[in-house]
């Protein structure tokens, strides 16, 4: 039987994430020969070829994939067994690192740690802000044990194992789908229009989001509504976006959760409309490694953000 070294498959399994020889050494804190020779005793281990060339690179062969399909099992049950160490060990301590987005910070990270304390005293949260589409990257390198990310759809059941292209190797939660409005600068023809819909503002010039898959959101609400949207401009932050909005500079697709308190951003000349029951909505998801959401500590985390009422 095949004596299998879980630090070999974790090379491997980088090779795949990264792409090439030095950027898997780069985050592995290794040499790029140190990589290489590695993943040819693996090889010869498994009595197989892992790595074939391709160009002035190489990439993973079949047998290679068949082998990493085993291996996202295998780091799984690891991960299991971390979880039910932990619950000997710590019981209801534990500390969780949690990635979120920024609105998600003020909106629904902060109202359940607050929960926390009192509910489960014991468990520590530690935060770090990032933008949403670079949730499943911390995740999947360690630096978080839980992030929170956005998605134009919902998975397609409540737990579901993967992440986009349904990566095996996480457990996806929906929190809540978070309602998009539209906003209107306040002189705008439109802003007080009776039955405002999507469709209503398809000659308008929009603003999108200028990080994570806020684009790819306001792209499809559009598309849904049956129109592809002019992108006029982009930012990263609701107070800009909003600003261009107030000025008169398009129109913009804002998530309930990140303008509920609006008014601290100082656009006092911006009209928010609801667009009816054929609303959009972005989908806020909470992700872990699979087979670690079994630890108490994490599984405390999850159920108090799953606790915090949508938009509060």
């Amino acid at each position: 039987m095949t004596e299998w070294d879980i630090k070999k498959l974790h090379i491997l399994r980088t090779l795949d994430e990264r792409g090439t020889v030095t950027a898997t050494a780069r985050a592995l804190l290794m040499t790029p020969s140190a990589v290489s020779q590695q993943l040819s005793n693996l090889a010869r281990q498994v009595g197989v070829d892992l790595l074939e060339a391709h160009g002035r690179r190489v990439r993973l062969t079949g047998a290679a994939r068949l082998l990493l399909g085993h291996a996202d099992a295998v780091f799984a049950q690891l991960e299991r067994a971390d979880a039910e160490l932990a619950a000997y060990a710590q019981g209801e301590a534990g500390e969780v690192r949690v990635g979120a987005f920024s609105t998600a910070v003020p909106a629904l990270v902060v109202p359940a740690v607050r929960a926390l304390r009192v509910a489960h005293p014991g468990v520590r949260v530690r935060v770090r802000e990032a933008e949403a589409g670079e949730a499943y990257e911390l995740l999947a390198a360690g630096e978080v044990d839980l992030a929170l990310s956005l998605a134009a759809r919902a998975p397609r059941a409540p737990r579901e194992a993967g992440g986009p292209g349904r990566d095996g190797r996480f457990t996806r939660v929906t929190l809540f789908a978070d309602p998009l409005d539209v906003a209107l600068p306040a002189g705008h023809a439109l802003a007080h229009a009776p039955g405002l819909g999507l469709a209503d503002l398809a000659g308008e010039e929009w603003i999108f989001g200028g990080s994570g898959p806020w684009s790819e959101i306001t792209l499809a609400a559009c598309e849904a509504a049956g129109f592809v949207p002019q992108a006029a401009h982009s930012a990263a932050g609701w107070a800009a976006i909003l600003a261009m909005v107030e000025a008169g500079m398009g129109v913009a697709l804002v998530p309930r959760m990140a303008v509920s308190g609006r008014g601290a951003f100082g656009q006092v000349g911006v009209v928010t409309r609801d667009l009816g029951a054929a609303r959009p909505c972005r989908h806020v998801i909470a992700a872990t490694r699979r087979g670690g959401e079994a630890a108490p500590a994490l599984s405390h985390v999850l159920g108090a953000l799953r606790a915090v009422p949508p938009g509060r």
